[in-house]
């Protein structure tokens, strides 16, 4: 039997600008995500939720010299206690599957996984999540956590934030299809590998996500995938906080997490499901379908 499999729930929407995210791991729950991977078969542990502050206890103020981070201390807080949880999990030969939650989840995912080897990325997503606390337009901490992870700018000297052991060369994008100036700016200048919708299209989803993981498996000891929903098309994924229209369909997506399973699947993180923005929770159930074929689910 593959390795098992260890659900963390991280419900925080202090990253994003719309309520409603947070509720994002019980929806995938009830969706049916323990009992779809449980007849992979893998054996499938759900440890809960981590706590997390609400927004109306905590400091939207709190921000670094020279540029805005919404809640970052209360972000900074989760995402140190998931780092902790999903560096267990790897201890125990399990894959830490991370349900979002805001998308700045992924700073803690990221850390906890990369705590014991050099990781590789390959995120699924429309948008760069390449912003700082300078850059942002928003202030919003689910627009900067690929930028923190890699320790650019005001997250340089940021410790709970920066992996050392993820290096930009290791490093993909998706099926972006929405940037702020600065963070095109920004990832033109590091060494990071960005695959457009445009590269999806003129390629096809197979051929950019085996570049994609190639790109991340490179000599590094294993990859943490991180699927955003509104990679897809708001078509498919309705219940998303920030949807970009031209994102990937149904089929394309399942492809591409049908190569995911094929790689060396360090740690998985599912992301930015709002239910109330959904349609009879139909984004959540697209997410457990798209983390069971990622862990190897197939039609026959």
């Amino acid at each position: 039997m593959s390795r098992p499999v260890k659900i963390i729930g991280a419900p925080m929407d202090l990253g994003a600008d719309r309520r409603g995210v947070d509720m994002g791991p019980s929806a995938i729950r009830y969706a049916g995500l323990a009992e779809t991977i449980g007849a992979l078969p893998r054996a499938c542990i759900d440890v809960g939720d981590l706590p997390v502050t609400h927004p109306e206890q905590g400091d939207p103020d709190a921000s670094p010299e020279g540029g805005r981070a919404k809640y970052l201390s209360e972000v900074e807080s989760v995402c140190v206690g998931l780092a902790e949880e999903v560096a267990a999990t790897l201890e125990e030969d399990a894959v830490p599957l991370i349900l979002g939650g805001d998308h700045s989840i992924a700073i803690g995912s990221l850390n906890g996984s990369a705590r014991t080897g050099d990781v590789g990325v390959v995120w699924f997503d429309a948008h760069g999540d390449f912003n700082t606390p300078a850059t942002s337009p928003s202030g919003n901490v689910h627009g900067m956590p690929l930028a923190a992870v890699l320790g650019e700018g005001e997250f340089a000297d940021a410790e709970w934030a920066r992996a050392p052991t993820v290096a930009p060369e290791n490093v993909a994008l998706v099926g972006v299809r929405s940037l702020d100036d600065a963070e095109r700016e920004a990832l033109s200048d590091t060494d990071v590998t960005v695959f457009t919708m445009t590269d999806i299209d003129e390629r096809g989803v197979i051929d950019v996500t085996e570049e994609a993981l190639d790109v991340a498996g490179r000599g590094t000891d294993g990859v943490h995938v991180s699927l955003d929903l509104d990679w897809l098309d708001p078509d498919e994924a309705p219940g998303v906080g920030t949807p970009v229209r031209g994102g990937v369909t149904y089929r394309e997506a399942h492809a591409a997490m049908e190569v995911v399973a094929e790689c060396d699947l360090r740690s998985l993180e599912a992301v930015e499901v709002n239910p109330i923005l959904d349609q009879h929770n139909r984004t959540a159930e697209l997410a457990v379908e798209l983390v069971a074929s990622a862990l190897g689910r197939r039609i026959i």
